[in-house]
């Protein structure tokens, strides 16, 4: 380029700052494996399991993790199929040619494991690993995560996306490297029950702090609007209360909170990191707002100052503590700023009835993790039916595999 050494220190001076320096990536502190390993179910689950959802964990035996980690679907022949009682014979009374195929064979401790825990549970159960439920494979049992046998629970955790990330990618994106390190993989049953979505939200913690609170279901629930102070009063109180001995100063956090609304249950622990959906925010907003907001003190007229007392201990009109109760004031500037605290409320995020999450009907939720027809028809139709599909899949692989050589 014909261009003079003034121009081109001219065009490499940096502007006047009118607003926030435009950023290439986002400001993500290092994640680490701790971070990632804190989050994991067996990590927190004994602290706080007093506010958590009856649940019990079952620890995985190397053959069970290669058995999710293996192509194909095949789950164990149904408890109800008879086999005659020489092994060698190969003779079943449903009149099949060959042996069904147990792989449960290579773990049956934990197959009577998950039978009973199912059975303590009260005959249904949501299943998860370390950190992932396989939401994305409901549509293997009718959309629901409900199991009430083991092989539902197989079905879910082989055909789930979700789960093989926990599997295989658990350390993705950490700074002190990705490489798989010997991890004790766990799985999670927990007692079905039945949840209304409007109640489950997601909260941001950064720097020890929430920032934010939004609801997790995409849909507009009116009434939410007129409860938004008492639900953000709650989850406060529980975060002050009941999580403030979590490890990392920055993380996402999950509850439920049903009715009468005096009660909040933990569900789930999330990284501090662009793997954790934010949902209503984005992580830029969360990441940068949020630190200008308590390095300030000013937020759309949630930053108070009060004397000797929180958001959780200031007197309301009601005799109640709320975070929007009556605030007392510093008499003087001259006052001691260790007897001033600051007041601060997270900003709480729900749909409104216009807004266009609430109209997202034309891509179904997890969509991109779904299977072909013939894989939901196929694990419907029992463990055979599933065993012969495999088979044809891997004859299709197989070929494809095959043609691709050729063409090289």
């Amino acid at each position: 380029m014909a261009e003079s050494n003034h121009s081109s220190e001219a065009s490499l001076a940096p502007p006047e700052k009118s607003g926030p320096e435009r950023l290439t990536e986002l400001p993500f502190p290092p994640l680490t494996k701790a971070h990632i390993l804190n989050c994991s179910y067996p990590s927190w689950h004994a602290r706080y399991r007093a506010v958590t959802p009856k649940a019990r964990t079952i620890k995985l035996s190397v053959p069970f993790v290669e058995y999710l980690r293996a192509d194909g679907i095949v789950v164990p022949p149904e408890s109800d199929v008879i086999v005659d009682s020489d092994a060698d014979s190969g003779i079943f009374t449903d009149d099949s040619d060959e042996p069904e195929v147990d792989p449960s064979a290579d773990w049956p401790e934990i197959h009577e494991s998950i039978k009973r825990t199912i059975a303590e549970l009260g005959g249904k159960v949501v299943p998860k690993l370390n950190w992932s439920a396989p939401k994305d494979a409901t549509f293997m049992l009718n959309n629901s995560m409900e199991c009430r046998t083991p092989n539902d629970v197989y079905l879910l955790l082989k055909s789930s996306d979700f789960v093989t990330h926990d599997l295989d990618h658990a350390f993705d994106d950490c700074a002190d490297g990705s490489a798989s390190q010997e991890i004790d993989y766990y799985l999670v049953l927990r007692k079905h029950v039945e949840l209304n979505p409007a109640l489950e939200f997601r909260c941001f913690v950064r720097k020890s702090r929430i920032i934010g609170i939004c609801q997790r279901d995409q849909n507009h629930f009116e009434f939410l609007f007129e409860m938004q102070d008492r639900l953000v009063k709650r989850i406060q109180a529980f975060f002050d209360e009941d999580l403030r001995d979590f490890p990392d100063d920055n993380f996402v956090f999950d509850v439920y909170i049903p009715p009468p609304y005096e009660r909040v249950w933990l569900i789930d622990f999330n990284p501090w990191a662009q793997r954790t959906d934010p949902l209503l925010f984005s992580w830029l907003e969360l990441l940068t707002d949020s630190n200008d907001v308590m390095n300030s003190g000013e937020t759309a007229g949630a930053t108070e100052s009060v004397e000797g007392e929180t958001a959780e201990t200031a007197e309301a009109p009601d005799g109640e503590a709320e975070a929007s109760g009556s605030i007392s004031y510093p008499e003087s500037e001259s006052e001691s700023e260790s007897d001033v605290v600051e007041l601060f409320r997270p900003e709480f995020r729900l749909i409104r009835r216009d807004d266009p999450e609430a109209y997202s009907f034309s891509t179904p939720q997890y969509s991109a993790h779904k299977l072909p027809r013939d894989v939901v028809d196929a694990s419907t139709a029992g463990p055979t039916q599933m065993r012969e599909f495999a088979e044809q899949w891997k004859e299709i692989l197989k070929k494809q595999e095959q043609e691709s050589d050729g063409e090289n």
